[in-house]
């Protein structure tokens, strides 16, 4: 079983809202996640951008690993 650190689509056609989500990386994009572990929303000036640094360093503890685009949301937010 290995965990993913992705994101999940949330919110209306055209207006979308993102989660950082833990999940199983066979689960479908929008499965239930193990632990949600923040948000992304591209559509606000300046983009809004909200981790759990706590939880993520747990799961990256634990051997998740994040996908290419939560890996550059990581590095922007300084972890």
């Amino acid at each position: 079983m290995a965990m993913k650190i992705r994101l999940t689509r949330m919110g209306s056609k055209k207006r979308p809202f993102y989660r950082i989500v833990a999940i199983d990386g066979a689960k479908r994009r929008d499965g239930r996640p193990s632990e949600y572990l923040g948000h992304f929303n591209p559509m606000t000036e300046p983009v809004d951008l909200k981790i759990d640094k706590e939880k993520i360093e747990k799961w990256l503890s634990l051997g998740a690993q994040p996908s290419n685009t939560v890996r550059s949301l990581l590095k922007q937010a300084g972890l």
